[in-house]
């Protein structure tokens, strides 16, 4: 699979070329159609970061960082209920000191998590693009009043 631009600068797949045509697919909406040849770009860019494009940024950073339950809900539990500090997340939450740290510095590391002081303690935050990954996952899931 190869990408191609048309001259609007709008970005494709590839699907089958032929001499003088080929048949393109939207990435966003998986609509197919023929194009001439000269009236497309044909590219190198990978195909598949093509197709992950077409999920917003802020909820392929949440999906990248967040590689398991419990990441996921820590950083849930920072969107409702953040800033929190670090006992407060150890009282709170089954993560020992040793994972919750881990945890929080993968969060920070995909900039979906910031380190804040809370009630004169290190503590933890999310960020904007944790709170707009998080709302759009939800939005998905039917859950949007959060």
């Amino acid at each position: 699979m190869q990408t191609v631009r048309d001259d609007a600068g709008d970005r494709y797949l590839l699907v089958k070329r032929s001499a003088e045509s080929s048949r393109i697919r939207d990435p966003d909406t998986g609509e197919e159609e023929y194009r001439p040849n000269n009236a497309l770009t044909f590219e190198s860019e990978a195909p598949l970061s093509v197709r992950a494009a077409a999920v917003p940024e802020p909820v392929r950073r949440v999906v990248a960082a967040t590689h398991d339950d419990r990441s996921l809900g820590l950083l849930i539990e920072l969107v409702d209920r953040g800033p929190l500090s670090a006992a407060e997340l150890l009282s709170t939450t089954d993560l020992c000191e040793s994972d919750l740290h881990g945890v929080v510095t993968e969060l920070r590391a995909a900039d979906l998590a910031a380190e804040t002081t809370v009630h004169g303690e290190r503590g933890y935050d999310a960020t904007a693009a944790a709170r707009a990954g998080v709302a759009s996952i939800r939005t998905v899931g039917g859950d949007s009043d959060k």
